[in-house]
């Protein structure tokens, strides 16, 4: 009985701690809702007759989530009566690849997840990236329905094309020859390409390159194997994959679209379109200027991410500098330092943004630097904590007690060791500076409002919420699911950087 108890109680935890159910688990529960979404906006209520083209995808999309529960009952049963997932079960992912058809974003990643039953970070960097890739060329592919496109789109689309293949080539070759903490040096000839296959806005096939090459000329460095249990923590992690999916995909459509999209449609005022409702030309459909709605958004994209990043990077560093200064060496340089920012922090940050661009005027630059001053207080007092707490290690002592200089101790061994927190803060806060971004533009006092940004085209579309709902819809739910991916994002990182979460 106690056997059978004890049994019963191991095959529980296999079966929680079983990345593969998990990641098929939130594949089928993320899938079904999309092909709800699509099965309701199948039927056009106005016309009380069901759109062709949304029906077919929404079929697509409800075989595949089908087949994606199946598996998912497989591997849960394979666990429970076996102990392990079967071979026949991890066949089964190689047909659900074919979901990338349909362009799901839950199902492919499980899918490789499934058919492969070792799986390395660098395996799981080299999916992703090719992930990123397959759905650039998708969502630039949609501009083939357009009465015209940009002059540059062949060619683009065909380096793109050319980019996916040897992404393919490199999940076959990262699958068969990297295992765990073992990377063939001849693999150094992958590394340089993936390097130069960045250039496409691709930060997965960026941080796969680098990775590589680190491992294959830093084998038996310690620092370097604590970064590696870092990085297969946050690859073990599926939501702040698919978060850090949709940053990177953001970023690869930003880059990529200036060969791919007709920054015309997004600008150029064509009063023949005006508030057309989605189709296959206009997926989003047009606001009342006849601007392509879905062109829009995509070009906003460059604009949330370039003003939500510097508007964290900048305080990241002035914070992190002043916060590791007071943290260090105390006393009256604390003092003077963290009372200033005390005053700097009693003022509401989107007060002290609008006041700054109520003073210096409306425009991207004076806009990162307005939501770059009100986060400045936040970051030293997370870096002045953690120096507190490093400074009295005693490898600090030690570079004390060889003669370092107060600059080389600061900078040499106490900030890096007291980076973490920072970095899981500041892509907390990224999504906060995305929404202040889009808030202040909503307003009027953000980018210019002829440039396409999300906060833009959402007070635009604000103002059609009965008639023509879309035009509020689409900006908002992109808005929602950029900050939602920092959100995951942050929170994986923080699990990977703590060694307690193992």
């Amino acid at each position: 009985m106690v056997n059978a108890s004890a049994a019963r109680r191991e095959t529980q935890l296999k079966l929680k701690t079983s990345q593969e159910y998990r990641q098929a688990g939130f594949a089928s529960v993320g899938s079904l809702i999309v092909t709800l979404v699509l099965l309701l906006g199948s039927y056009d209520w106005e016309t009380q007759a069901i759109k062709p083209y949304v029906w077919m995808a929404c079929a697509i999309y409800g075989i595949f989530t089908l087949l994606q529960v199946l598996l998912t009952l497989l591997v849960r049963r394979d666990i429970m009566v076996r102990g392990e997932i079967h071979s026949v079960t991890r066949a089964l992912g190689y047909v659900q690849i074919l979901s990338l058809i349909s362009g799901n974003i839950f199902l492919v990643p499980a899918a490789f997840q499934l058919i492969r039953k070792h799986k390395s970070p660098e395996y799981t960097l080299a999916v992703y990236t090719l992930l990123t890739q397959i759905a650039v060329i998708a969502v630039s592919a949609i501009n083939l329905y357009k009465p015209y496109v940009a002059d540059t789109f062949l060619t683009g689309m065909f380096i793109l094309l050319a980019v996916t293949v040897f992404h393919l080539l490199v999940v076959v070759l990262t699958a068969k020859f990297v295992r765990r903490r073992q990377v063939p040096r001849r693999l150094v000839w992958v590394a340089y390409p993936l390097l130069l296959t960045s250039l496409t806005g691709n930060l997965f096939a960026l941080a796969l390159g680098i990775i590589l090459l680190i491992r294959i000329r830093n084998r038996d460095n310690p620092a370097v194997a604590g970064w590696e249990d870092v990085l297969e923590r946050l690859t073990r992690n599926t939501t702040a994959m698919l978060g850090m999916l949709f940053i990177v995909f953001l970023f690869s459509i930003s880059v990529c679209s200036y060969v791919t999209f007709d920054y015309g449609m997004a600008v150029d005022n064509n009063y023949s379109l005006i508030l057309q409702p989605p189709s296959l030309a206009y997926p989003l459909g047009t606001d009342n200027f006849g601007r392509c709605l879905f062109t829009r958004i995509i070009f906003g994209a460059r604009i949330s991410l370039i003003v939500g990043v510097m508007s964290t990077i900048l305080p990241l560093f002035l914070g992190g500098a002043l916060g590791a200064i007071s943290g260090y060496y105390g006393r009256y340089t604390d003092n003077i330092i963290m009372r200033v920012l005390d005053v700097l922090y009693a003022i509401p940050g989107i007060l002290l943004a609008i006041a700054i661009i109520a003073a210096f005027g409306a425009n991207t630059v004076n806009l990162i630097l307005a939501l770059s001053v009100g986060a400045i207080p936040t970051y030293a007092r997370t870096m002045r904590a953690s120096v507190l707490q490093v400074s009295t290690y005693e490898y600090v002592d030690a570079a004390r007690a060889f003669g370092s200089s107060n600059a080389a101790v600061i900078f040499k061994h106490i900030v890096p060791n007291s980076l973490a927190p920072m970095i899981v803060k500041s892509t907390l806060t990224i999504g906060g500076a995305v929404i202040s971004t889009s808030s202040l533009s909503f307003l009027g006092l953000g980018i210019e409002p002829h440039i396409p940004e999300w906060g833009n085209i959402l007070k635009l579309g604000s103002t059609y919420l009965e008639t023509n709902s879309y035009l509020a819809i689409f900006p908002g739910l992109a808005i929602i699911a950029l900050v939602l991916s920092f959100n995951f994002l942050g929170d994986g990182l923080r699990d990977a950087l703590d060694p307690k979460m193992d």
